[in-house]
This record gives C-alpha cells, structure tokens and sequence, in this order.
C-alpha cells in the first residue's frame, strides 16, 4: 500500500533534510500514532514469532538447530506458497476454500503426465499449472456474470476437484517421482552455494536501499517529506547483518535451499506488483470500498478475476512443490490441513479478512508462524491434536487483533 504522509510537524526536519534527533523522535511519535490507530503492522506476528521460538528452544535446544532451522524453512514452501495465493483473495474480500483441492489436483496432474505418459517435467508442470489457472477463471466467470459468492464457488471446487484428482489417480492413489528427477532434487537436494547466498543477501540488501533512495528522491521532488539517507543506509545494513547471520547459521548444515529461495522471489514479486504498481492499487481499492473504487473507474471485474487465477496458479504450484518434497502425488495430496494452513497462514501473518489490508509478507510471516509451531511439538513428541490446538489458538487471536484494530481504525477517522 503506498505511503501515508503527514505534514512536517514543529522540530521535524524540512523535506530533503535528514532529521536530527528531535526529527527521530518525531518518527517514534508516529510509529506510536499508528498503532493507537490501529495499524499495527507485523508487530503481533514477530513479536509472537519470538515468543514461539523462545518457548519451543527452551523446551528443546535442538528447535533452533541449524539442521532444524534447514528443514523448518523448506517445509514452509508449498504451503506458503499457497497462502500467498490466498492473500490475494482476501485482499479482495473474497475467500478460496479449494486451494488445497487444486494443489492436489495438480500434483495429480503433474506426476501422471511425468511418470505415466512420460513427458518431460517442465511440460508437466506447465499443463498442471495451466489447468489451474483456468479453474481460476472459470470461478470468476461464475462469480462476475452469476454473483454466485465466492465462499459457494470454492467450496464446490474444493469437493469437485477432490473427486477429480482421485479419478485421475485411479485405483493405485499413488503415483512415485523418480528420486533422480530434476523436480525432486529441486525440492529436497538442492541448495545454493555458500558464496552465492551471501551475494544474495547482499543484493537484497542493496535493493533495499537503493529502492529507498529512489523513493525518497521522487519524494523530495513533489516536495514532500522523505526517509533520510542515514536512515536508509542504517536499515540496509541491518537487513544485510540479518541476512548475513541467517545464512552463516544455515551454512553449518546444509545451508539455503533453492526451493525457499523460489518462495522468497515469489513474495518479493508479489510485494512490489501489490505495493508498486496501479494494479496493486486497484486490489487494495477493491477489497477496501468497491463500489468507491467502480466509481473511480476501476475495472472491478477483471481485478476479481485475476485474483481468482492468481490464488489458483499459486495453488497449483504449491502443490506440485509438496509432491517434489514428498516425490510422490497420492489421493492425500492436497488434503488433511493444507487448505486451512493455507487461509490461516494468510490471516496469522496480518492479511485482514475484512479486505483491502494485507501484504505478500503475511504469507511468509504466517507459514513460519504455523511450520515452527508444526516443528516444535513434533520435536517434543506430541501428537497433531496438539498442534491443531495451538494453532487454532492463534488463528482465533490473529483474527481478534485484526478486528480490534479495525475498530480502532474506525473510531480514529471519527475522531
């Protein structure tokens, strides 16, 4: 969502002038200001993140493991990437309640076509990808011209498309992905080279500030307030020792795989189309006020509609993600908690089920939120019926804070 700006009060710096202490403590009053208004941001979602992680280390020292942190991380990617599909929906308002059915369709799709019909994989993995994408059309044309809701829609998807992928597979239910294949070693094998991870991260980090530095300048240039240059320089290189450390840690197993770095190109790519562009705009515009966004001369429809292909390509790659880990697409693929680890991780990570608030990074931050959850009670030898539990706990509580920030975001524009 683009920036909130606010005229330079007393003491604060002028525009293009880096803010001296008084201009510091000027950006903690508004931090503070934005939380009594009920924008919280992240906050909630690291600061329970810590508590998890605190908890979890205390009750078992192997939870922040190097090894563990290696699989903890590569097991948030199919399901993450899911999620990131869902955060669009919400974004708009709507809900997909098929997105583990479709990730299992195409998890079907992709291993009877590798294995059985012996295409290659790229092919494979692009005619599942395509059938997914198409669902998602053929559910926004039954919700744009039908007004049939969207929690309807999905909700006979999710059942349909079950049915179909238990056809597909037939009566084996489970089709085995050569362990050799370029798509299992993707997702269980492959890891990116010490070196290139820390050039990685420092590219992050540089996109950071140089992304930054051309938002303040374009800033300065109409004349209103902007980040400092020693702030953007101070939160680039706490990014690159974030990053750095990351890595180092990872490192001493096994270090970065290819698949989570896949999961972070895609929630970067996310971000900046929702955080940067006019179409991203119009999704926040959607799912705040629609009919205020129709009379601003959005095309309503065609934004419903791509967030419906959207959340069912995203789908479909997380499925076939899961397959790659798993190297097996079963009548299980797709189903158990997948669909709600999905919509739950959308929520936990801060993407308001009452439309227009969210961001890309709700996805990552929640999956991790649930996976480390997933990890520390497997390492403690507890059963899933605690798991379910617990994150169910947070769930209820993510969605709590969500709408009392909202009446709170109410009650401010009243004030």
């Amino acid at each position: 969502m683009s920036e909130v700006t606010t005229a330079p009060s007393a003491g604060a710096a002028p525009a293009g002038e880096e803010p001296g202490p008084r201009g510091a403590g000027a950006a903690l009053a508004a931090l503070a200001e934005r939380f009594r208004g009920g924008d919280l941001g992240v906050a909630p979602v690291v600061a329970g993140l810590v508590v998890i992680w605190t908890v979890m280390q205390i009750l078992n020292p192997v939870f922040l493991s190097s090894a563990n942190l290696v699989n903890l991380a590569l097991e948030c990617v199919p399901v993450g990437v899911i999620a990131l599909g869902v955060v669009f929906m919400l974004l708009v308002g709507q809900i997909d309640l098929s997105v583990g059915s479709v990730s299992g369709l195409s998890a079907a799709v992709t291993a009877v076509l590798f294995v059985d019909e012996g295409l290659p994989f790229p092919l494979a993995v692009a005619a599942a990808v395509a059938l997914a994408c198409g669902l998602g059309w053929f559910y926004a044309q039954v919700f744009n011209r039908l007004g049939v809701p969207s929690f309807v829609i999905t909700l006979a998807g999710l059942l349909g498309f079950l049915g179909v992928q238990l056809w597909i597979l037939g009566a084996k239910g489970s089709i085995n992905l050569p362990f050799d294949s370029r798509l299992v070693t993707f997702a269980q094998l492959d890891f990116v080279p010490p070196w290139l991870a820390y050039a990685l991260a420092a590219a992050g980090a540089a996109a950071l500030y140089g992304t930054g530095r051309a938002r303040a300048a374009a800033r300065r240039a109409a004349g209103l307030p902007a980040t400092a240059e020693r702030t953007l320089a101070l939160r680039s290189a706490a990014l690159l020792a974030g990053l750095g450390t990351a890595v180092w840690y990872l490192n001493r197993d096994r270090g970065v795989g290819w698949m989570f770095v896949l999961f972070l190109g895609l929630v970067l790519a996310v971000h900046y189309v929702l955080a940067r562009t006019k179409y991203g705009r119009s999704v926040y515009a959607v799912g705040g006020n629609v009919e205020a966004a129709r009379r601003a001369g959005i095309n309503v429809k065609a934004v419903y509609a791509s967030a419906f292909v959207v959340c069912t390509t995203l789908a479909a790659v997380g499925g076939i993600l899961a397959a790659a880990r798993l190297a097996a697409a079963n009548q299980s693929s797709g189903g158990g908690d997948v669909n709600l680890n999905a919509i739950a991780a959308a929520v936990i990570g801060g993407t308001s089920l009452f439309g227009g608030r969210g961001n890309a990074f709700a996805a990552l931050l929640g999956i991790v939120v649930i996976q480390s959850i997933s990890s520390g009670l497997t390492l403690l030898n507890l059963d899933s019926s605690y798991r379910f539990m617990v994150t169910g706990a947070v769930l209820l509580l993510a969605v709590a804070l969500d709408s009392v920030a909202r009446r709170s975001r109410a009650s401010h524009g009243r004030a």
